[in-house]
């Protein structure tokens, strides 16, 4: 079955796409939460026509995104935490604590959402990497330090 997504779907494609996914996938589980809607000819040329009218605010968000992109790349962001002495973390570090890290230290704000920490989440002190996506495909790498507090 043919859908256009209303919004972003991991591992299935962005807002506006058209996809084909089986049947019962569309029927129970997309279109009843309001990622999809069927793809049909008159919704197909409605798409089209908005795709054409967005293609220039698209651009622009595209160019922030690769402008931020530049600035945060390679960055490294300190991370405090509360640990034992044996270094394991009491909790975790996630993305938010990230997220405001980078705020508080660099002056650049990002989503919580797009940042990913490499292995889920941080329960020692050291040293890890993260991705954050800005833009669909435009990624940058930041290093976390991760150090405990005193």
């Amino acid at each position: 079955m043919e859908i256009i997504l209303t919004q972003d779907v991991a591992k299935l494609g962005y807002k506006n796409d058209i996809v084909t996914v089986k049947n019962g996938y569309a029927n129970n589980f997309l279109i009843p939460k309001g990622m999809a809607v069927m793809a049909t000819e008159s919704l197909k040329k409605v798409l089209a026509e908005n795709i054409k009218q967005q293609s220039f605010k698209e651009e622009k968000t595209r160019k922030d995104a690769e402008m931020k992109a530049s600035k945060i790349e390679g960055l490294t962001v300190r991370v405090a935490a509360k640990a034992g002495t044996s270094g394991k973390i009491f909790g975790s570090v996630n993305s938010i604590q990230v997220a405001e890290a980078l705020k508080n230290q660099h002056s650049v704000e990002v989503d919580r959402k797009s940042i990913v920490i490499d292995g889920d989440s941080i329960k020692e002190i050291g040293i890890y990497k993260a991705v954050v996506t800005l833009y669909r495909d435009i990624k940058a790498n930041i290093s976390l330090d991760v150090y405990a507090e005193q």
